[in-house]
């Protein structure tokens, strides 16, 4: 049996959305000190939609194609579709993980979640000025 599925070498090989946005609605960032992994999400967000979305990830395989998929997964939807988004979903959108290397799901999650906090906190700076 392969270490890796398909998808999950395939998101790595040829990964969705990658790079920044300059003018970005939300930006997150989380790291793993102990794995070395970091990802960085941002979001342009119109209408309460996610109309872009990409992502800058230093990592392995499995860090990069869990950045790829969440991207893919969150893109187009709502912010509260987003903000439901699990790890659990990522890893089996690339048809599984190994165990030792959910961490990068989670990652993934976190990174959508911290960038849509930083969409909320903007947005309420905005409305309070």
């Amino acid at each position: 049996m392969a270490l890796y599925s398909e998808k999950v070498m395939d998101h790595f090989r040829n990964p969705r959305n990658v790079g920044f946005i300059p003018d970005a609605d939300g930006v997150g960032e989380v790291g793993n000190a102990k794995c070395g992994d970091i990802m960085k999400m941002y979001l342009k967000i119109e209408d309460d939609t996610i109309t872009d979305v990409k992502f800058e990830t230093f990592g392995c395989g499995s860090a990069i194609a869990s950045s790829s998929m969440a991207t893919e997964l969150i893109k187009g939807r709502s912010v509260s579709e987003a903000m439901a988004l699990t790890n659990q979903a990522v890893a089996e959108a690339l048809d599984g993980l190994p165990d030792y290397k959910m961490h990068c799901s989670v990652l993934a999650e976190e990174a959508i979640q911290k960038a849509l906090e930083d969409y909320y906190s903007r947005r309420d700076q905005t409305k309070s000025e």
